[in-house]
């Protein structure tokens, strides 16, 4: 199954309004701080961007479609920091520590001087695979008929629903990198292969504004088959 977040191409949610180009990368002051605790708290060590990507995503329905970006990114971390024993709901609500912090956690602390080199250097996602390329550029495939993780029942995917059993080409090879699927649940990296893979519009909406339109998705081997 696919969350409320898996929205593209989905009816009767509005309109996509863009930002303006003159709108500031930090709308809100708060915005900012947002940001800055979201990676002060990754660095931590407990969990891994796929893994904050699924608590975003599973936050409340209701609370999802009403939360702004930044809202959403201040949820899922207060989830996760629980979920991993960081902070408790109690230390959330109160806004304080209640208890003296982990010392392995001190010793994880993001220092201001280190912010600057730590995102700098950034967090490849490439790994080295033994196993051969299943598809040549320019190979017809096709995506699993089921969107969503296929071991964990409500887990981590990045085939979304609306190119879930379409038929695409492979226009780039990107190597091996860490399966989402996998990460996002701590059941290890679990590299595959990475595709780019192109799909007309028309073949991906019914009533696509304009159908041949190319739409580009990142696509692991393990949501491929030979066409």
């Amino acid at each position: 199954m696919t969350r409320i977040h898996d929205m593209g191409g989905r009816y009767g949610d509005g309109a996509v309004k863009p930002d303006a180009p003159e709108e500031p990368v930090f709308p809100q002051e708060w915005h900012g701080r947002a940001l800055a605790l979201t990676l002060a708290a990754g660095a931590l060590g407990r969990w891994n961007i796929d893994a904050s990507r699924h608590v975003r995503e599973c936050l409340p329905p209701a609370d999802y479609a009403r939360f702004g970006y930044y809202e959403k990114w201040l949820g899922g971390l207060a989830n996760i920091l629980v979920a991993q024993g960081i902070v408790s709901a109690d230390e959330i609500i109160a806004g304080r520590a209640l208890g003296p912090a982990d010392d392995s956690l001190r010793n994880r602390r993001l220092a201001a001087e280190k912010v600057v080199p730590v995102l700098r250097s950034g967090g490849p996602s490439s790994r080295p695979v033994d196993t051969a390329p299943r598809f040549a550029i320019g190979a017809r495939v096709t995506t699993h008929p089921i969107a969503g993780n296929q071991a964990i029942s409500g887990g981590h995917s990045r085939l979304p629903a609306y190119a879930a059993g379409k038929t695409g080409t492979v226009v780039l090879h990107h190597g091996g990198h860490v399966l989402p699927d996998s990460n996002a649940h701590f059941g290890g990296e679990a590299p595959e292969h990475l595709y780019t893979v192109s799909f007309a519009a028309g073949d991906l909406w019914q009533h696509a504004e304009s159908p041949a339109d190319e739409v580009c998705l990142d696509l692991w081997d393990s949501y491929l088959t030979p066409a």
